[in-house]
């Protein structure tokens, strides 16, 4: 009976080995089983090594528990737009290893925002922006106003009493320089938060709104508010894309590429004048090397405008060739600094990662994680090349997407392949998914159902990762968003609060705008929701 036992023993052993073998065969990115006798940190295995490591962690808090209540002379606002903390996580993973942490990660502390609109529960990167920079929230697609404008008004938000004040103007009230750097149009949503008070984010030109059936005349465009309205005007540096938003349909950029507004205005030309009447040190740059080029230490304005529409991919530079032409997003966060800081008043600095969000949108996983991987680089850059003791940094997103970290795949697994078993239809699934969105279409067809995606290419950076719903392109989500804060008062960000209390927090440590010491109040309405 013992020897009959053995040998079944062997016989189901041989049989396993070569179901694993087969299983391998047929989804040769799975390799199930191999993570199961790997692992990557042995260390990890012993109890020491937890109790020594939270040792270490409580000794760096104990060490930094001094608050910082220096007043904040410059603030850096980093804004990675789609930034969910799943996006985050799955980046450190990118990175190297989920236990790992990005730059901001290592931030002393740590807080949480509520994203919602006055009309919608999910918010856009509109009404996002004027809640996080001018502490009002507004309507879905509107920006630098309040609710009693909905999106496409074509009168309303030429009142000025909708209008909102960003942390911009207050940094400006007080004698500081301003400035904002963006992987975006400088006219898309989250930008023209700083200085844009309009109905409709993508009024960005005359002919957005013309299109909309509204006056051009009552209304100004995005683009033209940036150039000649005060807070516009008065920003230092404008860096990132959208140059098409400022030139005719009828003139070529420097690149060959027609612009798209009806009026026939020029308004980089009528940028350049307004310094030239100032008698300032102003300078417009379209490429890597113009920027390279200049004297920052003598640049009292600087435009530059490096593409089109938006600025590339982080990860497209080097694919496609791209980093003489255009710059990254640190080598623009770095001369923006260099030209800011000759203030001695100080300087308030919007840099927004636009691309991680847009990314989100097509269902690229990797892009994204390769454009937060590159916003990570330029808040240590900032971090670095600034003082704790007076630069007040503060890293944010303004929404979330539908991006999931799912399954239960091994420390060793690629984030961007496959889980470690499959579902329930016998084929595998992606560790990082979408609730909705165009990534569908790849792992679903009428014909055959679900698709074996083991055998795509993960590699390809335009690949759509799976998604539940078919969308042309996906969603943002409702979830709260992490702030990660390091400076001057950075102590006052921890909690759960609403977006619209950052800038006030901001102006605080800064002692700006209508947050100063000397004007603050206590309210004895309660303006609260029963």
């Amino acid at each position: 009976m013992q020897t009959r036992f053995k040998v079944f023993a062997v016989l189901a052993a041989f049989a396993a080995i070569i179901a694993i073998a087969g299983a391998e065969k047929m989804h040769p990115r799975l390799s199930p089983r191999k993570g199961t006798v790997e692992i990557k940190y042995p260390e990890e295995l012993n109890t020491k090594y937890w109790v020594d490591k939270a040792q270490s962690i409580l000794a760096d808090k104990l060490k930094n528990s001094a608050l910082n209540k220096n007043r904040a002379k410059n603030i850096i606002m980093f804004l990675g737009d789609g930034m969910s903390v799943h996006t985050v996580t799955a980046t450190r993973a990118f990175m190297g290893d989920s236990s790992k942490q990005i730059s901001f990660e290592k931030f002393p502390y740590l807080g949480l925002s509520k994203t919602y609109c006055v009309d919608k529960q999910v918010a856009d990167s509109a009404c996002s922006a004027t809640a996080y920079l001018s502490g009002v929230k507004g309507n879905y697609g509107t920006i630098g106003v309040n609710a009693q404008v909905k999106r496409r008004d074509c009168n309303k938000a030429q009142d000025p009493s909708t209008h909102t004040e960003s942390i911009a103007k207050w940094a400006q009230d007080a004698g500081k320089s301003t400035g904002l750097v963006t992987t975006a149009r400088v006219t898309h949503a989250s930008p023209a938060g700083v200085y844009a008070h309009i109905a409709d984010r993508s009024w960005e030109s005359d002919t957005d709104i013309i299109k909309d059936k509204c006056s051009a005349v009552d209304n100004l465009d995005i683009a033209r508010q940036l150039v000649h309205t005060p807070v516009g005007r008065n920003l230092k540096v404008i860096m990132g894309g959208g140059r098409r938003e400022f030139r005719g349909k009828h003139k070529n950029d420097e690149e060959g590429l027609k612009g798209r507004r009806t009026d026939g205005r020029d308004l980089i030309e009528e940028w350049i004048t307004d310094k030239k009447i100032q008698d300032a040190e102003a300078s417009y740059v379209w490429s890597r090397k113009g920027l390279n080029e200049l004297d920052l230490s003598k640049t009292e304005y600087l435009l530059g405008l490096f593409s089109s529409n938006h600025c590339p991919y982080h990860g497209d530079l080097a694919r496609k060739g791209l980093e003489k032409s255009d710059p990254s997003l640190s080598e623009m966060t770095e001369a923006a600094i260099k030209v800011l800081k000759k203030n001695k008043k100080g300087y308030f600095l919007f840099v927004e990662g636009a691309r991680i969000d847009m990314a989100h949108h097509e269902n690229w996983a990797r892009k994204a994680l390769e454009d937060t991987k590159e916003f990570a680089n330029a808040v240590e850059l900032a971090r670095n090349i600034t003082s704790e003791k007076d630069t007040l940094i503060v890293v944010t997103s303004d929404h979330s997407h539908t991006m999931t970290i799912n399954g239960y795949p091994f420390r060793s697994q690629d984030i961007l392949g496959v889980s470690d078993k499959n579902a329930d239809d016998n084929l595998p699934y992606t560790v990082l998914s979408y609730a909705n969105g165009p990534g569908f279409y790849n792992t679903y067809s009428k014909e055959e159902g679900r698709r074996d995606v083991s055998l795509d290419d993960f590699n390809d950076p335009t690949y759509a990762y799976l998604a539940t719903a078919p969308l042309d392109s996906e969603t943002h989500g409702g979830d709260d968003v992490a702030i990660f804060t390091s400076g001057p008062y950075a102590h006052t960000f921890t909690g759960n609060y609403e977006q619209t209390n950052i800038p006030a927090l901001m102006a605080y440590a800064a002692d700006i705008g209508p947050f100063q010491d000397n004007q603050l109040t206590m309210s004895k309405t309660n303006i609260g929701h029963e």
